[in-house]
Order: structure tokens, then C-alpha cells, then sequence
């Protein structure tokens, strides 16, 4: 049980990060009723990848990433497709969370955002040189993480449930219906983590089904409640980290759910480039978080991109395409597969389609809808 618990906070720890921040805002926009057909259409369409990318991991006797997986069922071109998206996407998470997590820092302790960026700086120190560590730290620090992040978000539902106005839920504005679909997409990847799952579970794969299932259950539900709550009490107040109009006692929910995400992102692109590119620890690691901190400090003093705007690109993009190419991976992982999986997700042709329809439909509306 402890492995699998360890497996499902390394999911859940993955996927719920600077995504649950900005649902309310961007359904605020929509109004709630869209913004729930969003995360209910995008929670199904990536359970379903998540649970083909298990089984690709389970008919697969090496490690890998998603890099080598593409590699092994799509070829050259897919594996440079997949490191590209996987590049954009981790990049551009972990520059969302440096963003997430300086402004919450600031107002946590300063009451403004005046110190954002000093307070990013020493958040970016203290997770590289924990990410150094590998798969330990991660188990632990995801598991710590998830546990907090539960209880504080039974405390927002206590606290909050009674001040929600119906009125604040009813608005809807169908010409914007995809305005949430980029940032909810975001919210929902957890890709990254899957190889992280497995080694976990190596000597108890049967489990992967389950852990991936409650994992999609748990963090649909989360959403849901959280954005009706935060939307419901706050209104068109709501700001685009949504925890920053709770109080300082539930910006830690936001703090604490970019932390576990980061963690689990840098150490699943550390563990790309040692196991599909073959660098060294060390040289993975700097590549890791050298990068990062450029492109933060640039945005930071261009105001080329806020935080809605990185995490909304950011899942059209990577989420997107990275989604397109694991659903085109599962027939030839299927046909070429090296072991036989402890579950399979039936295939068909048409349904596989209708997914990558949704993801690029999504896509195109949503950047219609930015620029």
C-alpha cells in the first residue's frame, strides 16, 4: 500500500500544480457551467492518454521517458518531436511555477507583489539543489506535498461554502468556451511522472491501472470543487492565482502545489536526458535548471508573458501535442511490444482520432482566442 500511495502522490503531485491556480480565472471568464464541460471533457480525454502511456510503459521492458517510448513506436521523428514538446512543456511549467511562487511568497509575507521576482530566485536555489537528489526526494517530498495539499483543501471548503453566491456560478458566455481549455489542459498533464510511476511500482505493475484512475478521479473532482468555490465566493474578483484572494493560509495550498510539481518535473527531465539522451547526472541536472532561470529573469524584465498567458500556451503546445503523439504511439506498442502488460486499453482507430480531434480543435480555439 505504501508504494502505491507513493505512486498516486506522484501523479496527483504532478498534475494538480500552477494549473488549479488559474481554473477559477479562466472560468470565471467562460462562466462555471462552461468552464465544468471543459474539465470534465479534458479529465476524459487525458485519463484515457494517461492509461495508454501506462500500458506503452508496461509493454516496454527498458526504462524510458517519453522520448525513448517515442523513439521505440514512432522513430527518429517522433522522438524529436516528443523531446521538443516535452522541452516547450517543462520549461514553460517550471517558469510558471517560478512566476506562481514568487508572487505567492511575496504576498505571503510582504503583502504585495514587490519582491516576485527576488522571492523566484531563492524558491529556483533551493528546488535545483533538491532535485540534485533524484527519485528519493521526489517520493518524499510528493508524498509530504500531496497530504498537505488535501487537508488544505478540505480547510478552503470549510471555510468557503457558505459565502458562495449562486449568481457568481450562473454567468456564461458560449463565445468563449474554449477560453479555459488551454489552462485547464495544463492542469490536467501528468505525463511526465509516468516513468516515475512505474519504477515505483516495478515489483507491483498490476497496480498501474488503479493508480492512474484514482489519480484522474481525485484531481477532476479537486478541480471541480475548488474552482466552484474560489469562483463562487470571490466573483469577477477572482485574480489569475486564485489562492492570492483566500488568505494567506491557503496561498501555502498554492505554494505547496507548485512545489510538489516542480520537484516531479525537473527530476523527469533530469532523468530524460540521462536515460534517452545519455548526459551525465550532473550535466542533466544544470541543463535542468540553468535554462530555467534564464528564461525566467527574461520574462520577468520583458513582461512578455504573465502567468495565465505561460500556463495556457504551455498546455495547447506541449500538452497537446505530446497527448497526439502518445495516442499515436499505443498501435505500434501494441503490435511491437517486448511483455506482455498487466492491463490493456482496447483500441480503436476512430476513437483514438476523436481524441486528437479534441486536442487539436481545443488548440486552435484557444489560440484564437489569445491572440
Amino acid at each position: 500500500m505504501s508504494k502505491t500511495y507513493q505512486a498516486i502522490s506522484i501523479l496527483i503531485g504532478t498534475i494538480i500544480g500552477a494549473g488549479i491556480l488559474g481554473i477559477p480565472f479562466v472560468v470565471m471568464q467562460s462562466g462555471f457551467g462552461i468552464g465544468l464541460i471543459n474539465i470534465i471533457l479534458i479529465a476524459f480525454v487525458m485519463t484515457f492518454i494517461l492509461l495508454y502511456l501506462g500500458e506503452i510503459g508496461l509493454r516496454t521492458k527498458a526504462n524510458h521517458h517519453l522520448t525513448g517510448y517515442a523513439e521505440l513506436y514512432l522513430g527518429k521523428k517522433g522522438k524529436i518531436l516528443m523531446f521538443a514538446a516535452f522541452v516547450f512543456g517543462i520549461y514553460s511549467a517550471l517558469i510558471a511555477y517560478l512566476i506562481g511562487e514568487g508572487e505567492s511568497f511575496s504576498s505571503l509575507i510582504f503583502n504585495s507583489s514587490q519582491y516576485s521576482l527576488h522571492l523566484g530566485v531563492i524558491f529556483w536555489l533551493l528546488l535545483s539543489a533538491l532535485t540534485y537528489f533524484g527519485l528519493k526526494a521526489l517520493e518524499d517530498g510528493e508524498e509530504l506535498g500531496v497530504s498537505i495539499i488535501i487537508i488544505l483543501i478540505v480547510a478552503i471548503i470549510a471555510k468557503y461554502w457558505n459565502k458562495i453566491e449562486i449568481e457568481n456560478l450562473s454567468y456564461n458566455n458560449p463565445a468563449l468556451f474554449f477560453v479555459p481549455f488551454g489552462v485547464i489542459l495544463f492542469a490536467f498533464i501528468g505525463f511526465s511522472a509516468m516513468p516515475e510511476v512505474e519504477r515505483i511500482l516495478k515489483n507491483e505493475k498490476e497496480k498501474t491501472f488503479r493508480t492512474i484512475l484514482l489519480s484522474s478521479v481525485f484531481v477532476t473532482i479537486v478541480y471541480i470543487i475548488f474552482a466552484a468555490i474560489v469562483l463562487g465566493s470571490q466573483g469577477s474578483k477572482t485574480p489569475e492565482i486564485s489562492t492570492l484572494a483566500l488568505g494567506k493560509p491557503f496561498v501555502l495550498l498554492g505554494i505547496l502545489s507548485m512545489f510538489t510539481s516542480y520537484l516531479a518535473l525537473s527530476i523527469a527531465m533530469i532523468d530524460t536526458l540521462r536515460f534517452d539522451f545519455k548526459f551525465s547526472r550532473r550535466k542533466a541536472w544544470l541543463l535542468t535548471i540553468v535554462p530555467t532561470l534564464i528564461l525566467y529573469l527574461i520574462l520577468s524584465f520583458t513582461n512578455l508573458a504573465g502567468f495565465i498567458r505561460v500556463i495556457a500556451i504551455d498546455g495547447i503546445v506541449s500538452g497537446g501535442l505530446a497527448g497526439i503523439l502518445i495516442l499515436l504511439m499505443i498501435k505500434n506498442a501494441k503490435l511491437r511490444g517486448e511483455r506482455k502488460p498487466e492491463y490493456k486499453i482496447p483500441y480503436s482507430r476512430i476513437f483514438i482520432w476523436i481524441l486528437i480531434l479534441i486536442l487539436v480543435a481545443g488548440a486552435v480555439l484557444e489560440i484564437w482566442s489569445l491572440f
